[in-house]
């Protein structure tokens, strides 16, 4: 489809029923007689539509938008002086990775002190549903954080963060295939039986009635890895008949990216169902340049009808688990069975020759596609012990340890028990401009939610968790021009929301959610590095959820006013 034929597309699928936004500030609505209770005052309003921003005050009433226009002379509990800078729609991160963090911490600091007030989540391997062997693996990491595990399914999770856990910000979840095919099938690489593809069927089901907003799938990891097209076709077809979406990390994101896009626009086509790409990328050199060839492809796809797009993040390098740089037959079955061949040293020298074979297609292979032992830094372990090695590529690990890096990576793995993080180098900034600049992109941080005190605060971790947002409305919007402010904020807001089908988020309008982004746009920016993540952006000065402060004149407040996310399949139990 021709770009300007995108932009209109996407513009009024954004938009739904609403129109765009004068360029001047419209006649204040609501009832003027009560009194709001925040009014922002003095801003330009960017209202997440695209259309240009306009001076308005902005009047909230409880978790909702009331008014927009000059209300200067209305009464408010609070006045809140925006002069200077935009008032925005709450920003979406499409891909949190945060519903195990925000249970540890529910302060969610690092991502709303970017403008985040809604995360969607749930990559591959969602939290639920857990049957008892599923559920005995996953209290070791509650106790790590003395948190009591005490539910199975995504609407028991969700009940639990709309009751009992307090959260700054909103979240919702997809429900992974991978986590199916673990509960029904196990990890080990073979065929669905018809029986055991029905069950996953009725997973499916009850989880889009209990509230998740679509299947995801995370096709380089195992077990996900062992799924057909046809078995996630079959998935993806229940998640359709309840309004859901398809999801995916998908299959390759290198040398085979146009096959794997293959299987995503044909389990759109045959699910009958919506389909969006997570943090898309050419990765590894031998692929860099071929972004708009991969662009060209969604174009090509959306002219045929299929309603395709995808999401990213603003950093030319990726993270993963360490363990991910391994074979995936080392990996098959699980962790035991993968430790068990690490530790069979016979097995040694096969691993590391795969390692660092360039022509390998049964799997992702990060290692060699890093560049190696410099291009794989250790960024987050577990075990304090391991701690010394964090933040030094495996070249370096390796010389402290006096052995081959691919040695260290096989340690490494045993004595955190496969919990490490990596990041890798893995792609070109011309490619992150390029795919940036297209208006189909939305973001999504792939990372969970730290703080820089408290439980999550230990480790090191991907700047992006920290910084997506601002780094594209710092360095991409103001100081080098390649996306528009008012288009910016249309990824971070209408686009997202649009995609999961939230109706009430995404948009400043009188009756919308109270979720309300205030940034400098002089100041705006990210601090955190690779080198030195564990730092909070700048110029973000407010940031409401549901209409009340989570980050008041720039510092992080006691409110958690977090509500939880449900899909259009709820069956509201």
């Amino acid at each position: 489809m021709p770009t300007t034929r995108l932009v209109l597309a996407l513009l009024l699928s954004s938009l739904g029923a609403a129109a765009c936004a004068p360029a001047q500030a419209p006649t204040a609505t609501g009832n003027a007689a009560a009194p709001f209770d925040v009014i922002i005052t003095g801003g330009r309003v960017v209202d997440g539509s695209g259309a240009p921003w306009f001076s308005a005050d902005v009047g909230i009433k409880g978790d909702r938008i009331a008014a927009i226009g000059k209300l200067y002379d209305q009464p408010a509990t609070r006045r809140i002086d925006a002069t200077g800078q935009v008032v925005a729609p709450g920003f979406i991160d499409m891909l949190g990775q945060s519903e195990l963090n925000v249970l540890i911490d529910g302060r969610a600091a690092s991502k709303i002190t970017q403008g985040v007030t809604t995360e969607l989540t749930g990559e591959g391997n969602s939290i639920a549903p857990l049957n008892d062997r599923l559920f005995n693996d996953s209290k070791a990491v509650f106790r790590r954080y003395d948190l009591t595990l005490d539910f199975r399914t995504i609407g028991e999770y969700l009940r639990r963060l709309q009751t009992t856990s307090r959260i700054a910000l909103n979240l919702g979840t997809f429900v992974g295939a991978g986590g199916l095919r673990a509960y029904v099938v196990g990890d080990g690489q073979r065929e669905a039986t018809p029986a055991e593809l029905a069950q996953m069927q009725e997973l499916v089901a009850s989880a889009m009635e209990e509230g998740a907003l679509g299947l995801s799938t995370s096709l380089q990891y195992v077990p996900s890895r062992f799924a057909s097209t046809e078995e996630l076709v079959a998935l993806a077809s229940v998640a359709a008949q309840h309004g859901g979406i398809y999801i995916s990390h998908q299959r390759s994101e290198s040398g085979q990216i146009d096959a794997s896009l293959d299987e995503v626009f044909t389990i759109a086509r045959r699910a009958a169902i919506p389909a969006e790409v997570w943090h898309l990328k050419t990765a590894y050199k031998a692929n860099w340049g071929r972004m708009p060839s991969v662009l060209k492809r969604f174009e090509d796809a959306r002219a045929e009808g299929l309603d395709v797009t995808f999401n990213m993040y603003p950093y030319d390098r990726a993270s993963n688990g360490l363990d991910a740089c391994l074979p995936l037959w080392v990996r098959e079955g699980g962790l035991e069975p993968m430790l068990a061949r690490l530790n069979d040293r016979s097995l040694r020298d096969r691993i590391k020759r795969e390692m660092a074979d360039p022509d390998v297609k049964e799997w992702e292979n990060q290692w060699y596609g890093s560049g190696g032992a410099a291009g794989v830094l250790l960024s987050a372990v577990v075990e304090p012990s391991l701690r010394q090695y964090e933040g030094l590529n495996f070249e370096q690990i390796g010389a402290l340890m006096k052995m081959d890096p691919r040695d260290a990576v096989m340690d490494l793995v045993i004595a955190d028990r496969g919990r490490s993080d990596v990041i890798i180098s893995i792609m070109d900034e011309a490619d992150v401009r390029t795919a940036l600049a297209h208006p189909m992109m939305a973001i999504g941080t792939d990372s969970g939610a730290r703080a820089e005190d408290g439980p999550l605060s230990g480790s090191k971790s991907h700047p992006r968790g920290w910084g997506s947002y601002t780094r594209i409305l710092g360095r991409y919007v103001r100081d080098e021009h390649l996306l528009t402010l008012e288009e910016a904020i249309r990824r971070f807001t209408s686009r997202a929301a649009w995609r999961v089908g939230m109706t009430d988020r995404g948009l400043l309008r009188q009756g919308m959610k109270a979720d309300i982004t205030i940034f400098d746009p002089a100041r705006v920016r990210d601090v955190s590095t690779f080198e030195n993540p564990g730092h909070y952006s700048e110029g973000v000065s407010f940031v409401l959820v549901n209409g009340q402060a989570v980050v008041d004149s720039g510092k992080i407040t006691a409110a958690r006013p977090g509500q939880v996310i449900r899909g259009p399949g709820y069956k509201g139990q």
